[in-house]
């Protein structure tokens, strides 16, 4: 790492953000006190965690050579009664706000290629964003040290090329999962499938038995469309032109299908000359809407 950068770099608070999976409590907070840099992981039931480091770069890297060092030590010890024979190397996934992945893929690969050859770290681009964010998965694997040389090369390009715009960060698998009521029963989606929810569904029986309370709907946030007189509200999208025919389907069919699935009203705007996107109008109760939104 040049001199510059390292100068600069001690005074400068940078945040790198990472996905991981499963609870490492204590090892974060040896972790935080070590390093000296500020460590957050996000809360839910998610089977994924964003990570969130925050500090001047040397702290960062510090947190980071701990993280990796702590991922070589559970694959050692998965593979103590395995046997396979070759050793997996340490994964990490970076969150990185896609207006910065330009710079660091660079000019025709050649950044990401340099980074690759200086640090014999593989390092991949994910080619989209991942899901309701502006931010893409930045995969590095590799020894330890090579994913730490490869983070400290990744830190001074987020420095040089801050972030474009604003950024919505990604969050894993939306707290709220869509719901659905269906025979007087509440489900939520989590993936491919509906669970049944017994405290929505009693929430939701409750709405049903007594008028008086209607606007449980409108007061619980959270409960969208508990209340069947739920006032029609309507949201909006914006889609990429290359994503709208898979949306459309063949002839309208999946739209159509989508729109009887939800119970909304989807309206999809014109392409307007010279944008890549185009406007998509969901109308409904919430429950339709965020039903609607997640079929999409």
């Amino acid at each position: 790492m040049d001199a510059k950068a390292t100068e600069g770099g001690l005074n400068v608070t940078l945040t790198i953000r990472l996905l991981m999976h499963g609870k490492k409590g204590e090892t974060v907070k040896k972790m935080r006190e070590e390093s000296g840099a500020r460590i957050n992981i996000s809360e839910g039931s998610c089977p994924e965690r964003i990570v969130t480091i925050t500090g001047p770069t040397d702290a960062i890297f510090k947190a980071f050579s701990m993280i990796a060092l702590k991922f070589e030590e559970d694959i050692n010890a998965s593979m103590t009664n395995s046997t396979v024979t070759s050793k997996p190397p340490v994964t990490l996934r970076l969150v990185v706000p896609a207006s910065q992945c330009g710079s660091l893929i660079g000019k025709g690969g050649s950044k990401i290629k340099e980074i690759r050859e200086s640090t014999g770290a593989q390092v991949q681009v994910a080619g989209d964003m991942l899901p309701n964010s502006t931010e893409r998965a930045v995969t590095i694997s590799g020894t330890p040290d090579a994913i730490i040389q490869c983070v400290k090369q990744i830190c001074v390009v987020m420095l040089e090329s801050p972030p474009k715009g604003a950024t919505i960060p990604y969050r894993p698998k939306p707290a709220s999962a869509p719901i659905i009521f269906a025979g007087g029963q509440a489900f939520t989606i989590q993936g491919q499938y509906a669970i049944p929810h017994p405290d929505l569904t009693k929430l939701h029986q409750l709405a049903m038995q007594h008028p008086p309370f209607t606007p449980l709907g409108q007061t619980t946030p959270g409960f969208p469309g508990l209340d069947a007189t739920t006032p029609t509200s309507s949201h909006e999208l914006t889609i990429p032109n290359d994503l709208i025919g898979c949306i459309i389907g063949r002839q309208g069919s999946k739209i159509n299908e989508i729109r009887q699935m939800s119970g909304a009203q989807i309206k999809i705007a014109n392409a307007t000359e010279g944008s890549a996107e185009r406007q998509v109008t969901i109308t409904g109760s919430p429950a339709n809407i965020s039903l609607a939104q997640y079929l999409i």
